[in-house]
C-alpha cells in the first residue's frame, strides 16, 4: 500500500472516528481532558490553542495576559493551557475527538473544517453567548462562517487577508517596483533569479501554504470558479482551474521558490524571508506582529517590509481587490465539558478582551469591530486594514471551505503539483473526484 493511499485511509478513519465518538458523547461520563468543578467551588478549565511563544510571541503573550486577568477576576477558576504548533494542533484535535476528550475550550476553523465536529455532537452551540453582550461586536459576515443549520458553534477572533510581503531593500537593490500585473510579477522573478536572489519564501510541507498560491492564481484567472467547483455549482474542469495549476508549475520551473520548499514547514520556509534570504512571502495578516509589534524582531528588519496585492492577470475574471482570506480561527466549547457554563463565560470574556487588545498588543486584526480613531497603529497595519475595508471579495481558504476528505485530497494534490508529481490535468481531475465522493 502506498504512503498516499495510507494517508487517505488514515484521514477517513479520523473523520469517521470524530463522527462516531461524537454520536456516543451525550451518554459518556468518562474522565477525559475536560475540566473539573470541585465541591469547594473551584473550577479548572482546559484550554488548547495554537499560539506557541516561539512562533507566535505576541499572540501567546496576549493569551496569557487574558488568562491571568480572568483568573484574577474569577479567583475560583484555574485555566490550564496546552499549546501546539498549527499542524500538531490539528492532529491532536482529531485524536482527542476520537476518544471524546476534547478540551473545555479550543480553537477551530470555520465551514468544512467545523462540520464533522458539529455532526459528531462534539462542539456546543454558542448562540446564547452570541446573543448577549457580544451581539453587536462582530464584523458582519464573520460569525456566519461558523454556523451550521442555524446554530453557531464557534466564535471567530481573527479576520485575515493574505498579501505578498516583500523586502523593500532587496527590491531597491535591483530597482524593482511592487508589481501590479502578473507579467510585471514574472519580470520581478526573472530579475531576482538572474541576480542569484531567492524570489519567494515557501514552506510547503504544510501544504496550505502552497494552496494560497493556487487559490490566488485560480481567482485571478477564473473569478469564483474555484468556489463554485468546491460547492458543486461548478466543476474543476473549468479551464481557469487547469491553467492555474499550470501556472504553479511554471513558477516552480522559474525557480521562484527557495530550494527544498516541499520538505520545509511553514516556519522553516518563513525563516528564509525573516533572515532576508528571500525577497517575498505570501501569507495571512496573522503574520503582521512579526513585521510591526514583536519586540524580538529587529526594527531595522521591520522597516524593510512592505506588501503588495496579488497581481491581476490579462483576461482574468477578478480584480486586484479580491483577496484570499476571511475569518481566521475561532473558539469552541466542548459539548461534553463538565464545566460548560464556565467555559462559555471564558469564551465570551476572551473574545471581548482579544478584540480590545489584539490590535495594539499583538498587531492582529480581530473579528470584532475596531475603533481606529482611539488607537495608535503601525502604518503597515493601517494600510492593510484599509485594504480590507476596500476588498471587493474575500475567498475563504480552500482547505477550510472543503469537507475533511476533500480538503485532505486538495492538500495532497497541492504538494504533488508543486513537486511536479501530477499534471495540471490530473490535478483538477483528482479534485473533482474528491468533491464527487463527498465525505
Amino acid at each position: 500500500m502506498s504512503k498516499k493511499t495510507m494517508a487517505i485511509l488514515l484521514s477517513w478513519t479520523l473523520v469517521l472516528a470524530v463522527i462516531l465518538s461524537g454520536c456516543n458523547s451525550s451518554s459518556s461520563d468518562q474522565e477525559g481532558e475536560t475540566g473539573s468543578s470541585g465541591t469547594d467551588g473551584k473550577v479548572t478549565l482546559k484550554f488548547m490553542h495554537l499560539w506557541p511563544a516561539g512562533s507566535s510571541a505576541q499572540q501567546n503573550k496576549l493569551v496569557n495576559d487574558i488568562i491571568k486577568q480572568y483568573q484574577t477576576d474569577h479567583p475560583n477558576v484555574t485555566i490550564k493551557q496546552e499549546v501546539l504548533e498549527n499542524e500538531q494542533y490539528k492532529n491532536k484535535l482529531k485524536i482527542l475527538s476520537a476518544s471524546n476528550e476534547l478540551p473545555d475550550v479550543g480553537v477551530t476553523w470555520a465551514a468544512g473544517f467545523l462540520e464533522p465536529y458539529v455532526k459528531g455532537n462534539l462542539f456546543a452551540p454558542l448562540d446564547d453567548v452570541l446573543s448577549g453582550s457580544l451581539s453587536d461586536k462582530f464584523i458582519a459576515g464573520t460569525t456566519e462562517a461558523y454556523a451550521i443549520d442555524g446554530k453557531t458553534y464557534a466564535l471567530p477572533i481573527e479576520l485575515n487577508i493574505s498579501p505578498i510581503y516583500y523586502n523593500k531593500a532587496i527590491f531597491a537593490k535591483y530597482n524593482l517596483q511592487p508589481p501590479a500585473t502578473y507579467d510585471e510579477f514574472l519580470s520581478v522573478l526573472k530579475t531576482l533569479t538572474e541576480n542569484g536572489e531567492v524570489p519567494i519564501a515557501l514552506g510547503n510541507k504544510d501544504r496550505w501554504t502552497g494552496s494560497l498560491w493556487y487559490m490566488y492564481l485560480a481567482n485571478r484567472l477564473g473569478g469564483d470558479a474555484l468556489e463554485k467547483a468546491i460547492n458543486g455549482s461548478g466543476k474543476f474542469d473549468d479551464p481557469a482551474l487547469t491553467q492555474a495549476a499550470a501556472e504553479v508549475q511554471k513558477l516552480v520551473d522559474m525557480n521562484a521558490f527557495n530550494k527544498g520548499f516541499n520538505g520545509l514547514s511553514n516556519d522553516e520556509g518563513k525563516s528564509e524571508f525573516m533572515n532576508e534570504k528571500a525577497a517575498m512571502y505570501l501569507m495571512g495578516t496573522w503574520e503582521l506582529p512579526n513585521f510591526t509589534t514583536n519586540p524580538d524582531i529587529p526594527q531595522e528588519f521591520k522597516d524593510k517590509i512592505g506588501f503588495f496585492k496579488f497581481p491581476t492577470m490579462e483576461d482574468g475574471k477578478s480584480d486586484i481587490n479580491s483577496w484570499v482570506g476571511g475569518p481566521g480561527v475561532g473558539l469552541f466549547v466542548a459539548q461534553n465539558s463538565k464545566v460548560k457554563e464556565e467555559a462559555q463565560k471564558f469564551v465570551q470574556y476572551f473574545v471581548e478582551k482579544w478584540g480590545e487588545s489584539s490590535v495594539t498588543e499583538a498587531g492582529v486584526i480581530p473579528a470584532t469591530k475596531v475603533d481606529t480613531a482611539t488607537v495608535q497603529l503601525p502604518q503597515l497595519y493601517i494600510d492593510l486594514l484599509n485594504e480590507l475595508n476596500q476588498a471587493s471579495s474575500l475567498t475563504l481558504f480552500a482547505d477550510v471551505q472543503m469537507k475533511p476528505a476533500a480538503a485532505q485530497a486538495h492538500l495532497d494534490m497541492i504538494q504533488a503539483l508543486f513537486g511536479k508529481a501530477v499534471t495540471p490535468e490530473d490535478f483538477v481531475k483528482n479534485h473533482q473526484a474528491a468533491i464527487d465522493k463527498g465525505n
